[in-house]
């Protein structure tokens, strides 16, 4: 039998399984060793037609998705919201119907709206992929975020991960928190109290003030970026003291107890959440997030493509 997720579509890590994400683990194994092959194509996806849908800007992440559709030779429409009929007052789900009667088997939604990529798994028939939906959830990041991890490490047993930064505004936060808990890692979260949301404990997670302890406890710190765009008020005095009292430099990191695999979503604010010699550093896996986001991908594409094959 085809292997295949419990689930028709990928909404936030909230709705799989661990089982899920250990299918999406060793097909993503698999789909890595194919990108880094001298013909990097493979036909899984030839007769499959991908909608990209982007109402917020991205660079990472949209690229991430369209190259892995393209090595699985799928036909792919992309969409920006700044050049079409939103604009004029097209609502969501009169959009995504247009682009469904063009005959679309799987829709890739970004949206500013908490819940839209829900919203339209309720409406339309095509299998929904969630790229980022406001500040509630970001799956494929976490997923390719879980899988550099697992990469380095071999396992989460007995893995302690920080997220340090802007979590109240963070959907890879909330979609990280999920991931690794179910995969068995301990967290924290740590930056300033007004970037911390209430009740974040709730969801099984620690909650530290200071960024030095923080370190000294975690084999792992994914550092997120200050999302300014989303902050509507001034939750710290300035960036420069952000970066003095929540910062990761070089000068922190050697004075440790032992070493931290640091990691990023992107972009970085460079000088701000982390200095350049720490980014670019050996400890850095930032990079291995990148590649490994194609691979989590096309095999999150490919899982959720399977039973129409």
């Amino acid at each position: 039998m085809e292997l295949q997720l419990s689930t028709k579509h990928l909404l936030g890590i909230k709705y799989i399984s661990k089982e899920d994400i250990d299918l999406i683990f060793e097909t993503a194994d698999n789909f890595k060793e194919v990108i880094n092959r001298p013909i990097k194509k493979v036909p899984s996806l030839r007769d499959v037609t991908i909608a990209n849908l982007f109402f917020e800007n991205s660079t990472r992440t949209r690229i991430s998705f369209e190259l892995a559709e393209k090595r699985l030779s799928a036909d792919t429409v992309n969409f920006s919201a700044s050049a079409s009929s939103v604009k004029k007052g097209e609502t969501l789900l009169d959009t995504v119907n247009n682009i469904l009667s063009m005959k679309v088997d799987m829709v890739v939604i970004r949206h500013p709206a908490p819940g839209a990529p829900t919203f339209l798994a309720n409406h339309i028939d095509a299998n929904i992929i969630n790229a980022g939906d406001g500040t509630h959830e970001h799956p494929t990041q976490a997923l390719l975020d879980a899988f550099s991890i697992r990469e380095h490490f071999g396992s989460f047993k007995g893995i302690k991960v920080a997220i340090i930064g802007d979590i109240l505004h963070s959907r890879v936060a909330l979609s990280n928190i999920f991931c690794l808990k179910k995969l068995g890692a301990e967290v924290t979260v740590c930056g300033p109290p007004t970037l911390i949301p209430k009740h974040i404990e709730s969801l099984g997670v620690a909650v530290s003030y200071n960024v030095r302890e923080t370190l000294e406890w975690c084999d792992v710190a994914n550092v997120l970026r200050i999302q300014l765009e989303r902050q509507e008020i001034k939750y710290f005095p300035s960036l420069r003291e952000y970066s003095q009292y929540f910062g990761i430099n070089r000068e922190l990191l050697n004075s440790l107890k032992s070493e931290v695999v640091i990691m990023h979503p992107g972009p970085i604010n460079r000088g701000v959440e982390l200095t350049s010699d720490v980014a670019d550093s050996d400890q850095s896996i930032i990079l291995e997030q990148v590649e490994n986001g194609v691979a989590v991908r096309m095999a999150v594409l490919y899982l959720l493509a399977a039973p129409r094959a």
